[in-house]
């Protein structure tokens, strides 16, 4: 709609500690009907147009993997543009890491903290939803930062029998509470809301324990960045920039093995970055007595 503004370097002050983004955001696919409405302009070349008629040197987008699947469609249209991965998933091809993702285990950790409390004095087996629809980064690095006994990710498949089995095992070492950190994608074949509210189900059912679910939900997508999103996010700004004025187009900034790079918008697209069930982070978990489910 060429809606736009100019910012000002006073616009920029003080924004480093905010959540979200003053921008605004959209989770306009503009690919998506391409062509399929004889009576509507394409999309595609309504943004062409705008951004000639602008005259803008490049197209800066930053998001997860539909926005960056886009960015590469956009500078295969002949638009300049950049990609800067960022979303609280983690799940972004051709990067160790996308910034919101800290801050999102930052808050799913603390809220963890929290439940092992409750778990302990009510003798409860407690399970945590966090957010995380095809990947269990989240689940995962939050899981082990607030001790969870049980962590469920979609790239593991899991079998209720054998969590009930881990489950009363504890109990019969003394160990009465445990926690479940489950990711929002991992199967739930009930009719429950949330996968969480199933296993609680599934898990009382089979076990007699008294449990109980919290869905975090929205809570990990908002607040105060963390220290590590904050720096990171500026590392990716500034190398953002200086692609910009080196006219260095059609890449995704990318930190690897903690150096700022980029890779190709192309190499990216359409592809979801998974958690591998056989990473030696995993396999030493599963030593510790972490169980997955298996």
């Amino acid at each position: 709609n060429k809606e736009y503004s100019e910012l000002t370097e006073r616009d920029l002050s003080g924004i480093l500690t905010l959540g979200g983004t003053i921008l605004g955001t959209s989770r306009e696919k503009p690919f998506k009907n391409n062509g399929k409405k004889k009576s509507e302009i394409k999309k595609p070349v309504l943004i062409k147009e705008h951004y000639e008629q602008m005259e803008l040197d490049c197209l800066v987008c930053i998001g997860g993997n539909g926005t960056l699947k886009t960015a590469h469609l956009l500078s295969q249209e002949g638009l300049n543009v950049i990609g800067i991965p960022k979303t609280i998933d983690n799940d972004v091809w051709g990067t160790d890491i996308t910034f919101g993702f800290d801050s999102a285990v930052n808050i799913a950790a603390e809220a963890i903290d929290r439940l092992h409390s409750t778990a302990n004095s009510h003798k409860r087996i407690m399970i945590i939803e966090v957010m995380g629809h095809n990947a269990g980064w989240i689940a995962l690095y939050s899981g082990i930062a607030g001790g969870g006994d049980v962590i469920l990710i979609p790239e593991i498949p899991y079998k209720e029998e054998k969590i009930a089995e881990y489950l009363l095992h504890r109990v019969e070492e003394n160990k009465p509470y445990s926690i479940v950190v489950v990711a929002e994608g991992i199967r739930n074949p009930g009719k429950e809301k949330s996968v969480a509210q199933y296993l609680s189900n599934r898990i009382f059912e089979m076990t007699g324990l008294e449990t109980r679910e919290t869905v975090l939900g929205y809570i990990q997508r908002g607040g105060t960045p963390s220290p590590m999103d904050r720096v990171l996010a500026t590392r990716y700004g500034t190398a953002a920039a200086d692609m910009i004025a080196a006219k260095d187009f059609s890449k995704m900034v990318a930190l690897k093995k903690n150096e700022i790079t980029s890779v190709r918008l192309e190499d990216v697209a359409g592809k979801i970055k998974m958690v591998d069930p056989d990473d030696p982070l995993i396999i030493h978990l599963k030593n510790m007595g972490t169980s997955f489910g298996t």
